[in-house]
């Protein structure tokens, strides 16, 4: 089973969400940019936590959120950035929006350093600040159902899902996983530290975003 949340079905923004589209519009140029720099450009710019550890290149702490591997993984990202971005977005303003998005996307990767720091594979992705977007998603709007397609083998539907169910199961996946990966002792690829780690920060510190209208609602 395999589930793809699309949108807020309880709330739509009250404006078009032009920085949340500018976030996803960037990660499509680099990606193209990554096709056609190839492995060098991928090296350049991705975030390797040994270096991270040893304080240098750290420019890719920003950098490697931009980069992805694969056209599957892109687009996975920037469907769940979209499906989530734009009412947090709204609540919080562009602005700080855009502040708490590269926030949580470096307190993700520094957690996958520190799960990490001898690592000399290059860690990639948006997840980590997306994770931050579904962390103060979950905390801000629980209730909200998610308008989602739902694979079952060859059955696919679109259903409502509650946040909290959608969020939290996501989220409990990423906890199991990355104890996996750490009593296994070897890397899958996939940054779950980073995941969580961009989690917890949205959830805890993602209303301190939101503007003031809405911090006592």
């Amino acid at each position: 089973m395999a589930v793809v949340p699309l949108s807020d079905a309880s709330r739509s923004p009250a404006s078009f969400p032009i920085l949340t589209a500018l976030i996803v519009a960037v990660n499509a140029v680099c990606f193209v940019l990554e096709l056609q720099g190839g492995d060098a450009f991928v090296l350049r710019w991705s975030l390797i936590p040994a270096q991270i550890a040893a304080g240098h290149h750290l420019i890719t702490l920003i950098t490697a959120m931009y980069m992805h591997a694969s056209w599957l993984h892109i687009i996975g990202n920037m469907v769940f950035l979209w499906a989530f971005g734009p009412v947090i977005e709204d609540a919080m303003r562009p602005l700080p929006y855009f502040i708490f998005y590269h926030i949580g996307g470096v307190v993700g990767m520094l957690c996958q350093i520190a799960l990490s720091p001898h690592m000399t594979e290059p860690c990639l992705g948006a997840s980590g600040a997306i994770a931050a977007v579904m962390g103060a998603f979950v905390v801000t709007y629980p209730r909200d159902r998610i308008k989602s397609l739902l694979f079952l083998g060859w059955f696919v539907r679109v259903t409502l899902i509650p946040a909290a169910l959608l969020i939290g199961m996501w989220f409990l996946l990423q906890l199991v996983n990355a104890g996996a990966v750490v009593s296994e002792q070897q890397s899958t690829g996939v940054a779950y530290a980073a995941h969580i780690g961009g989690m917890l920060f949205g959830a805890i510190f993602g209303r301190l975003f939101e503007a003031p209208r809405r911090l006592f609602s």
